[in-house]
Parts: structure tokens; sequence; C-alpha cells
């Protein structure tokens, strides 16, 4: 069975309701700025680096052409094993969501660990949004152990070789409740049309929106009338 929401369309859900659907259902006609495809690639280059910190980790996205879909399935295959492993985009489904996790350890009792990773300077409430989704989820498949976010800060007591290390499961913990409300409503918006929600502020916090030329030619072609 396939996913509905993931990671991304979540944070685009609690931006605006109008770029989930397009997210959904009409992503093509997303344009990415020069500079938001350069903060792509030292957020990948950050993340690389994490990773090469866990030598024997497994990296589940390493078969091409693999359909995200069946990711859960294969990182099940590494977890029932009655062995500590280091897992690489660990798939997780529940609740019709789908997450891949940067850094997953499996402890001996069949814990785990887990690590998200971000090459921002602040620990912002984006990124806490993220990983409360992501610790919801998970959590719905497998017992949690700790989930932390490393981020590039310099601010952090816990930093070593530029990542700092911050273990928020308590935090998150305490937003499952929201959390499941949050993707009720998501999938409430994407049962019908295209919703018609304006253009506003919202269109540039926490993030650009990839949408904003598409909703801003319907404003023009308004305009007109």
């Amino acid at each position: 069975m396939g996913h509905l929401l993931s990671k991304s369309k979540y944070i685009r859900g609690l931006q605006c309701d109008r770029a989930l659907w397009l997210d959904v259902y009409n992503p093509r006609i997303a344009r990415y700025s020069a500079e938001q495809m350069r903060r792509f690639d030292r957020g990948r280059e950050y993340e690389y680096a994490f990773k090469d910190t866990f030598p024997e980790g497994i990296d589940i996205s390493a078969e091409p052409k693999r359909n995200v879909d069946a990711y859960p399935s294969l990182t099940a295959q590494f977890l029932d094993r009655e062995e500590e492993v280091d897992l690489f985009e660990a798939g997780f489904l529940f609740d019709d969501v789908l997450v891949l996790a940067d850094v997953v350890h499996r402890n001996a009792d069949g814990s785990l660990d887990i690590y998200e990773v971000k090459s921002g300077n602040v620990l912002s409430d984006t990124y806490k949004r993220d990983a409360a989704l992501q610790h919801y989820v998970i959590s719905h498949c497998r017992a949690i152990n700790k989930f932390c976010i490393v981020y590039n800060g310099v601010d952090g007591v816990n930093g070593s070789n530029g990542f700092n290390i911050v273990d928020l499961t308590e935090d998150l913990e305490a937003q499952h409740d929201e959390i499941a409300r949050n993707i009720a409503a998501m999938k409430e918006i994407l049962r019908h049309g295209e919703p018609a929600t304006p253009t506003g502020q919202h269109c540039l916090e926490p993030y650009a929106c990839p949408y904003q030329h598409y909703c801003a030619q319907g404003v023009r072609q308004m305009s007109l009338f």
C-alpha cells in the first residue's frame, strides 16, 4: 500500500493547505530558486558527513530506482534481526504517512536511536515539527529509545566535529495528539478539490513556497476583471 503524506508534504501542509494539495496532485509545477537548490545541496553534504560517522551503516536507498513505498518492508527485514545495526533512510509507514529517517541505530534490545540531520545553525521550530512527525510515525512501528536532532549550530554544548546532537524524545512524545489531528485535517483537505487559498505572508514562511508563481498567476488573472 502506498503512502499519502511524507515529511516534506506534512511541513508544506502546516504552511499552506493549497501548497499541500499541489504537492500531492500537481508537484511538477513547483519552481525552486538557485539559492534553494544550493541549500538542498548543503543539507545533503552535511547529512552525508554525519552518516560517515557510522562506517557500517546500510543505506536502504542504495538500490537504484527503488520505490520508496518498499522502504518500510526492507527496513523491517534488518530491524527484525536480533543484532545491532545502523540504517540510513530507514522507512516507516503509519496512518498513511511515510517517513525516511536519516540515521537509525537498532540497539541490542530492539529499541531505536534515531538521528534527524539538519544543516542549519539554529534548532528551529520547523526542524522540531519535522522530528515530531517522524517520532509519531516511527513510535507506532517500533520502540524508540531516543530521538535526536543533529544540527550545525555553534551554540550547542554537545557539539563534536561540527555536529550538535540534541535529544528531544520527551518533547516529541508530548506532541502526538497534535500530530494526529494535523494528519486528519490534511487528509480531509486532500479528499476535495484544490483549495482557493489566497497568497500572503505564509507564502514565504518558514520557506519560500515553490508554487508562488502558480498562485500569483491566478491573482493576476482575477485582477483583470
